[in-house]
């Protein structure tokens, strides 16, 4: 058959480890049989973050603002055990951070729910989309152990080098910890503009939760920013096609999203986002289970798997043993990015590929043909089978949609 054809290309980001080689095998049988797939390359595995000293993540953010759309492989996050196993000059940041920087972006993940594997929280029958501000809060904070009895207080200066705040934060009488986060208006109006454009995508309801109860500075900011741009930018947009917006503490939220039934947006601050994603995650099955899309308030996209290189299974495939690696999160990172380069280039037929492709892959696991994450949380007993068996099993699927 004649090849689907692209006009713009995909900024494609390799990766490390088992992923690189899911990556590549993915390219080669189940998209360029089908599309005449155009790419902007930059190698993101650690040996080339090392070689350009991590200009190359950077030129790849940048590419990703050219060119709208990017789609990103599993990278490693280096900590001391990688920098001796790589022969690292420095502890490279992680890549994800370099982009979320630089694009100025929102995290959304969303599981990918297939019929015979059913979430531990009964009502949940729709996926459920996290959205973290990856910014600030305890990630970014400064800390002190306290190591004896003293004031601390919490001052600000500012740029006149005039002491316009001071307030004392506690009278220790004996040791303790202390910590000092921080964010700005700034990020907070990316993240909220990134959730509320997110959610009208989605056409889904938007949560966004706090503490403003308590924080009654720090929390409220969010919810103030949130409140203002619904009002005066999305009201009319979100009514117009019969979604709705609400705050709600973050206690209440987490209650309410244990009785909803799914097919909503959760807003959360950087620490939230980072646990309930996880709990999402594992609720509706695994993390090979779970998309990512990275959103920035101008609108540019970047997909990639939520989980990370599968470093154990690298191993098992370099001593030449087959694994039951789970590829669907990868499929749907690429899935994700030609769905969203066909919107925006109004190619239909990318478009209608990608969804095919999700199809034959669902259709795959509903079948009984699984990796061994997932087989023992399949209603029915099934056995586990090979990843390439698998992508074997997908590849059929697709074929017969496409003709």
């Amino acid at each position: 058959m004649e090849k689907i054809r692209m006009t713009t290309p995909l900024v494609e980001l390799d990766g490390d480890e088992m992923t690189r080689i899911l990556w590549e095998k993915i390219k080669e049988d189940l998209i360029k049989p089908y599309v005449d797939l155009k790419t902007e390359y930059y190698d993101l595995g650690l040996e080339m973050r090392e070689k350009t000293k991590d200009q190359v993540t950077v030129d790849a953010a940048n590419a990703i603002g050219k060119f709208g759309v990017g789609v990103k492989c599993a990278t490693i996050t280096p900590n001391a055990q990688r920098v001796e196993e790589y022969k690292l000059t420095k502890m490279w940041k992680s890549p994800n951070g370099t982009l979320r920087a630089i694009l100025d972006g929102t995290v959304f993940r969303t599981p990918i729910v297939v019929n015979n594997i059913h979430s531990v929280v009964r009502n949940w029958v729709k996926p459920i989309t996290i959205a973290r501000h990856a910014y600030g809060d305890i990630y970014k904070a400064t800390e002190y152990r306290v190591p004896e009895e003293g004031r601390a207080e919490l001052i600000f200066t500012n740029k006149n080098g005039e002491v316009t705040f001071r307030e004392t934060i506690y009278d220790f009488e004996c040791a303790g910890v202390l910590q000092g986060a921080y964010n700005k208006d700034s990020s907070i109006y990316s993240f909220a503009h990134a959730c509320f454009q997110y959610a009208l995508d989605l056409k889904q309801d938007l949560w966004f939760s706090a503490k403003d109860t308590i924080s009654k500075q720090y929390d409220h900011r969010f919810k103030d920013i949130f409140a203002e741009l619904y009002e005066n930018e999305y009201q009319v947009q979100f009514e117009a096609i019969g979604i709705h917006y609400k705050y709600m503490l973050i206690d209440s939220a987490v209650a309410g999203l244990m009785q909803c039934p799914g097919g909503i947006l959760w807003a959360c601050k950087n620490y939230d986002g980072d646990v309930m994603s996880d709990m999402v995650s594992s609720a509706f099955g695994s993390l090979a289970m779970m998309t990512s899309v990275l959103v920035s308030p101008d609108g540019k996209y970047e997909y990639e798997a939520a989980h990370g290189t599968v470093q154990d299974h690298y191993y098992k495939h370099l001593k030449g043993e087959r694994t039951s690696t789970n590829p669907i999160a990868t499929i749907f990172a690429w899935t994700g990015a030609l769905h969203k380069r066909g919107e925006m280039d109004d190619l239909h037929e990318l478009c209608a590929f990608a969804d095919k492709l999700e199809e034959a892959c669902l259709s795959t696991v509903e079948d009984g043909i699984m990796t061994g994450d997932i087989a023992p949380l399949c209603d029915t007993p099934v056995e586990a089978v090979y990843t390439d068996d698998f992508m074997s099993a997908v590849r059929i699927r697709l074929d017969a949609l496409m003709r």
